[in-house]
């Protein structure tokens, strides 16, 4: 079968599957199913059969610290799912894969290589006619040694937000217009909370996450819509030391997710802390 995402001239096409790759593996052994979604109530209503819920806020993240899950932690997560480090994981979830992107990128700090994003999301598999299931599966727990977490490469701390202002080197502001501009402190819609004060990181350039999306269908834009889009509107390049935020750090994880396997971008990190912390922070400066 030709491969769909090589034909859209992405750097890593093997990131990806096919809403048809993934229905003739939905019995594969070595392949788990993983749903990770903004609304804890879309994966009882009906997921994939045989995938498993990954909840980014009780799985991923630390009870009680702003932040995400120690390699203990993880390997338990994992084993407790039937998950080996050669398991290939396929994720997907709500909103266009926000979480499943996050979720991705949560794997790559600690090292699962063999991790996939299901293309179009629940979207696409649902609008196919696709079968979902309220079964709930249950897996043998596989061995998966404690790895090392490695926040060096993908992940940015705000100290180094500091310093990449201080470089004149890009950052990319996922969120929406009314965020960018100070005029709300989260999404349209949603309520207005988590930040002292609106607006965005001095000299941070605004690509809401979306516009990287297929509206109708919830798929990646082909590799030369999306270089039209950060490399000729934003002026971005290749080579860049790149920072991208959000709010929380799930937007902009899709945009890391973009920028990094389907551009090509080798030095993209995502500030996890994001709007959150920069609009909270004393001393931090802020545009608008």
């Amino acid at each position: 079968m030709p491969d769909p995402f090589a034909a859209r001239g992405y750097a890593r096409p093997e990131v990806l599957v096919s809403s048809e790759w993934l229905a003739e593996h939905l019995g594969d052994p070595e392949v788990r199913v993983v749903e990770s979604n903004e609304d804890p109530l879309v994966y009882p209503s009906g997921h994939l059969p045989g995938a498993v819920e990954i909840d980014w806020l009780r799985d991923l993240n630390d009870p009680l610290r702003r932040e995400m899950l120690d390699g203990e932690r993880f390997a338990r997560l994992m084993s407790g799912h039937g998950v080996s480090p050669a398991t290939t994981v396929v994720l997907y979830g709500d909103q266009n894969n926000w979480w499943a992107c996050y979720a991705f990128w949560i794997l790559q700090l600690f090292g699962h290589a063999r991790a996939r994003v299901l293309d179009g999301g629940r979207l696409k598999w649902l609008r196919e006619g696709r079968t979902v299931t309220r079964e709930v599966p249950s897996y043998a727990p596989a061995d998966y040694p404690v790895p090392r977490r490695d926040d060096s490469r993908i992940r940015a701390f705000r100290a180094q937000v500091f310093d990449q202002i201080a470089a004149g080197w890009p950052l990319v502001d996922v969120r929406s217009p009314e965020e960018y501009r100070g005029e709300r402190l989260h999404m349209p819609g949603y309520p207005n909370e988590g930040a002292l004060r609106g607006g965005h990181i001095p000299g941070a350039r605004n690509v809401p996450w979306a516009r990287a999306v297929d509206a109708e269908t919830g798929e990646f834009l082909p590799a030369a819509a999306l270089a039209r889009l950060y490399l000729e509107e934003q002026g971005l390049k290749r080579g860049d030391e790149i920072i991208a935020y959000c709010r929380i750090g799930e937007r902009s994880s899709h945009t890391w997710f973009v920028l990094t396997y389907l551009l090509g971008f080798p030095r993209v990190r995502n500030y996890d802390g994001s709007w959150t912390e920069w609009g909270n922070l004393v001393g931090a400066p802020i545009e608008r």
